[in-house]
Formats: C-alpha cells, sequence, structure tokens
C-alpha cells in the first residue's frame, strides 16, 4: 500500500474520521424541489383532461420525471419521437393515471440525490484556504506565479487548463490542480459513500485520470497525478476497493484530509 494510502486508511479506522471529513463535505438534508406555478397548473390541466401527450410533453420540461422509464431519457433528448410513437406514450400515461396527480407532483418536487451534493463540496473547501497557499482562480495568474498555489475553477476550465499545458487526454472535469515546490499536482475527488455500482464507477473513473499520461505536456514542470478519495474504500476487509489500494502502492490515493501534509511534502 502506498504510504500516503496506508496513513488515510490507518485515519479512518483509529480516529473521528467522519467528524473531520464533514468540515471538507457538509452533507445537509435537501430542500424539495419546486417546480414553477404556471407549469404545475398545465400538468394538472392535461392530467384532468386525459391528454396523454400534453401530460407527457409537460412532465419533461422538468427536472425530474416522476417515474423510472427507459424511454424517458430518449424522449427528453428527441421531443419529435413523442408524435410519432404513440403507443410508448399512452403506456408512460397510463402509470401516471394510476399513480394519480398529487403522488405525480409528489414525485417530481422530491429533494435532490445526496451524491449531486458532493461534487462541488471539495472545490468549496479548498476555496477557504484550507491548504494555506493562494487559491488562484484564473488561468494565467496561476500559470505565472512564481510560488505553491492552487488553480480553482470550474471543472470546464479546469480540465482545459489541463489539457493545454499538462498534457492531460481524458475528457474529464478536473477537481484539482495545484504547484507545489514546482511541480504540478492533478486529481479528481471523490467522497464514495458506498460500495458496489455507480460508487465503484466513481473510484474507476479517479484512478483512469490518475493513470493518464502526460507526456504531451507544454510546461517543464514534472507533473504529479494523484487520486484524492474519501469514504467506504478506507473500510478494512476483502472488498474490490481495499484491495486494490493493497496491491498499488506506485498510486497514490490520499483523503483529501490528508491532502495538505502530502502537498508540503513534495
Amino acid at each position: 500500500m502506498n504510504y500516503w494510502t496506508k496513513l488515510s486508511a490507518e485515519f479512518a479506522q483509529q480516529r473521528n474520521y467522519l467528524d473531520e471529513l464533514y468540515k471538507v463535505y457538509p452533507i445537509t438534508p435537501n430542500l424539495r424541489r419546486e417546480i414553477p406555478r404556471n407549469r404545475e397548473a398545465k400538468v394538472r390541466e392535461a392530467f384532468e383532461n386525459s391528454n396523454n401527450v400534453m401530460l407527457v410533453k409537460e412532465l419533461l420540461k422538468l427536472d425530474l420525471f416522476p417515474i423510472k422509464d427507459s424511454y424517458v431519457a430518449y424522449l427528453k433528448r428527441d421531443k419529435s419521437a413523442i408524435e410519432r410513437n404513440p403507443q410508448t406514450i399512452n403506456r408512460i400515461a397510463g402509470t401516471l393515471y394510476q399513480m394519480g396527480i398529487e403522488e405525480i407532483i409528489d414525485k417530481c418536487t422530491e429533494p435532490k440525490e445526496t451524491n449531486r451534493q458532493i461534487g462541488p463540496m471539495f472545490k468549496r473547501w479548498v476555496d477557504k484556504g484550507t491548504i494555506g497557499v493562494p487559491v488562484i482562480h484564473n488561468e494565467k495568474e496561476f500559470l505565472n506565479y512564481n510560488d505553491n498555489c492552487i488553480f480553482n475553477s470550474s471543472d470546464a476550465e479546469m480540465e482545459k487548463f489541463a489539457r493545454k499545458y499538462l498534457g492531460f487526454k481524458r475528457e474529464k472535469g478536473i477537481d484539482f490542480i495545484a504547484k507545489f515546490n514546482n511541480k504540478y499536482i492533478i486529481a479528481e475527488a471523490k467522497f464514495l459513500t458506498d460500495m458496489g455500482g455507480h460508487q465503484n464507477a466513481q473510484f474507476d473513473d479517479a484512478v483512469r485520470t490518475m493513470q493518464s499520461s502526460f507526456e504531451d505536456k507544454i510546461v517543464p514542470n514534472e507533473v504529479i497525478p494523484i487520486a484524492i478519495m474519501d469514504g467506504v474504500l478506507y473500510i478494512k476487509g476483502k472488498h474490490k476497493l481495499y484491495k486494490y489500494l493493497q496491491n498499488n502502492s506506485e498510486q497514490t490515493i490520499i483523503s483529501a484530509l490528508l491532502l495538505r501534509e502530502y502537498l508540503y511534502s513534495l
């Protein structure tokens, strides 16, 4: 196991890890989504008049469709398919009528999933200055700054910088770029709240970014890819995530809580 990964796992297993992690990822209950009154009125009108096409069309305009159906995503991306596929629309509408209008509205206003809050939290934590160096939001200013610093901007802007100057090849948003002791450090940040499925995919995603080649970089500085990960991967056991940590000592997978110490050690 990598030295910094081992420290991260030990911190998670022996100390008040979750209490400290809450400073980075302050998960709070989400408020319910809101539907504009005029849009809700149209949904209710379509429901009361049994207008299948209008009902589906109006519900597709909302952030959250009230039922899980494999065909909804297609209809959202190709509105013309609504008119061409009446049987699909009737089938979906039948399920909606069975629910009743109040349950439809209730489902459409459900809070966003917690994991959708997590992405921006790491960057907000970095912006607080917790690393102890200037946090710069302008690409040129960061590039020309001659001391330790962090570039913190949108995922797209940071990906653009990484592709332009550091030789990054993946079409993927970046969560962390820093310059320490004349070296560039680049990473994705993940908080894995469970094991399996989507969470394992998130783990794999961060690892692929860390494994990227940076051979075509423009800057003369060394580029160090790492993965900043927290959560269930540090729970000791025979599960896939912990086994990966044990078997890949050449890769630096580190908790956000040890990021500052790691950077100053470079």
